[in-house]
């Protein structure tokens, strides 16, 4: 519950980001200055938002190949961030199976996108692991 949390916190940060162009660790820093969290759900979004900017290009490169005929720039604020989340979680985390990522990922989306996120998250993250793993 405490990371559902942290991952909610990081895509209101993200959604900020996308459209206020702010610092992540700054807007989260502010954020909480207002609306105050506990510890472990602050530092594990801060985690989540540190790992996304890192590896952001190679994500998003993952997103275009999923999204073989929808360009990133069409993709909802929302949706593309969740898609960031998922992926680092799913990709780049170590403590977190890919199959929780992708559930995780997907409740986000019926919770904040629109009414196919859903389906849409579901797909590409689905693909995305499957291309991953094909990979490797």
């Amino acid at each position: 519950m405490r990371r559902r949390k942290a991952r909610e916190l990081a895509l209101r940060m993200l959604y900020q980001v996308e459209t206020n162009g702010e610092d992540p660790d700054r807007a989260l820093t502010k954020y909480c200055s207002l609306f105050p969290y506990q510890e472990d759900i602050v530092e594990y979004a801060r985690y989540l938002l540190a790992g996304i900017g890192t590896h952001q290009e190679q994500m998003d490169g993952f997103i275009r190949q999923a999204c073989e005929h929808w360009r990133i720039e069409r993709i909802a604020y929302v949706d593309k961030n969740v898609l960031r989340i998922g992926i680092f979680e799913m990709i780049f985390s170590e403590d977190v199976p890919p199959k929780v990522a992708i559930d995780e990922a997907i409740e986000m989306g019926k919770k904040y996108g629109s009414e196919d996120s859903r389906e849409f998250i579901n797909g590409v993250l689905d693909r995305i692991l499957k291309d991953h793993y094909k990979e490797k």
